[in-house]
């Protein structure tokens, strides 16, 4: 998109925190709106931008990652700058952003995991799936774990897209994923795995399950990967004459009928499955010499909870599956931000329509903005973040034609002098097209989209030839 010429001599300037999806999709209707002349600069922690586009998708599904287009799209505006590698907190602080800057956008997305609260949670071998999806994803911050896939049998803990996700990597012949991204450490470690079968455990049943249609119904594709339904064909059909109006959900019907079909299937004798244990809540992380060795679950029953939807409740009876992995995918939640409100019942920035508010329900906070997870909570797929941005930036427009600009510091060359003394090994968008040609030359040479950098210093090592 060409630049507009400038309507005011003194453009609105505007930080975004975070270059995921929601920071990208806010940049872009900012940067559309006819009503307002602003100048944009995104700020991420690491070197490449994209977020949960690069470290959170599977690298199986790469038409997802097409999205990417539409963020080059947006950092090749001159009207906006990344600025990556520096760290919100340490190389500059709310206080520097506010000093420099008109308004600021926080859209850090939700960087904890939730916990299961079970005896055993700790144990080794026990982890959050979202540590598992950093690592094959190479994830700077997870480049140096390792999973022992040394059992036969994994259990996820969750009936949601991410649970879908690494059950799905763990039984995939290493040789189709030796086709994708995936980090080069990861492939090395499934392709020593001895997982045959992955459990995924949902408290609730079949027609409560979270899974997308097209998601649920690709396990039923894997080459040699078999699907089972643990109660066979009878629960599947007792969840859909139970799951009364729900059933009226095209998503959760399809569901049903995905499951069903599973359900249906006669034994195929293929070398790896996948189990779906429904009404189950796993209630003890068992361990052997410190390290997980089965899970204990509780069968649960439906009861209609507060406002009728189902709610899982115990039934006493308990079974352990033996497991050398364990894999939790209950959520993600947010953490606070310095010198932000946050609120810990929902694990969000407190806001309204994006304002940033001083408590829950409280006074706005001017100049300061959320998008994305850390201000609606974590849901949704990538493209919810678009709607979600547009929203955040009818609020900044508005805001800016009542206040006009407000940032103390108005002088452009002191914003460039404070970020070269502050963030000297700032990355910029050029900087990113660099290290991007240089992964995928290397993904080239070995019939791959790309081999990723998995550590900062490897990405800063492109821009110093």
């Amino acid at each position: 998109m060409t630049a507009r010429p400038d309507s005011a001599p003194d453009p609105l300037r505007v930080a975004v925190i975070g270059a995921g999806p929601a920071g990208l999709f806010t940049a872009d209707a900012l940067r559309r709106r006819d009503d307002l002349e602003a100048r944009i600069d995104v700020f991420d922690r690491w070197p490449a931008p994209y977020g949960l586009v690069r470290d959170g998708v599977a690298p199986d599904h790469p038409s997802i990652k097409s999205v990417t287009r539409v963020f080059d799209a947006v950092l090749s505006d001159p009207r906006v700058r990344f600025l990556g590698n520096v760290r919100f907190g340490a190389d500059l602080g709310r206080d520097d952003l506010l000093r420099f800057y008109d308004q600021v956008i926080y859209a850090v997305g939700a960087q904890a995991d939730r916990r299961l609260g079970i005896p055993g949670e700790d144990l080794r071998g026990s982890h959050a799936a979202t540590d598992f999806v950093r690592w094959y994803n190479g994830h700077p911050e997870r480049a140096d774990f390792a999973f022992d896939l040394s059992a036969g049998r994994a259990v996820v803990i969750g009936n949601g897209n991410v649970a879908l996700d690494v059950a799905r990597i763990l039984v995939t012949d290493p040789a189709v994923l030796a086709a994708t991204d995936i980090a080069d450490h990861a492939l090395a470690a499934l392709q020593a795995s001895r997982v045959r079968e992955v459990v995924l455990v949902g408290r609730r049943g079949p027609a409560e399950a979270r899974f997308t249609n097209v998601e649920l119904k690709e396990m039923g594709r894997l080459e040699g990967v078999e699907p089972v339904v643990h109660g066979g064909p009878q629960l599947v059909a007792e969840a859909a004459r139970a799951a009364g109006a729900a059933a009226d959900d095209r998503r959760v019907a399809r569901n049903l009928g995905i499951l069903a079909d599973f359900a249906a299937r006669p034994p195929a004798g293929a070398p790896r499955r996948v189990v779906f244990r429904f009404l189950a809540s796993p209630v003890e992380i068992q361990g052997r010499d410190g390290r997980a060795a089965g899970v204990r679950l509780e069968w649960n029953r439906l009861e209609p909870g507060p406002g009728g939807a189902p709610r899982a409740v115990g039934t006493g009876e308990t079974e352990t599956l033996e497991a050398g992995l364990v894999l939790r995918s209950v959520g993600y939640r947010g953490v606070p931000l310095p010198g932000l409100p946050f609120d810990e019942r929902r694990g969000t920035v407190p806001n309204a329509a994006g304002r940033v508010l001083e408590e829950p329900g409280g006074a706005v906070r001017p100049r300061e903005y959320v998008a994305g997870w850390i201000k609606r909570g974590p849901g949704g797929i990538i493209g919810t973040n678009k709607a979600c941005g547009a929203e955040t930036a009818a609020a900044m427009a508005a805001d800016a034609a009542a206040g006009g600009r407000a940032a103390p510091v108005r002088d452009p060359a002191a914003l460039e002098d404070f970020l070269a003394a502050r963030c000297p090994y700032r990355v910029t968008f050029e900087d990113w097209r660099r290290i991007d040609a240089a992964e995928t030359e290397r993904g080239a040479r070995e019939g791959r989209p790309r081999v990723k950098f998995v550590r900062v210093e490897e990405m800063l090592r492109v821009l110093e030839d």
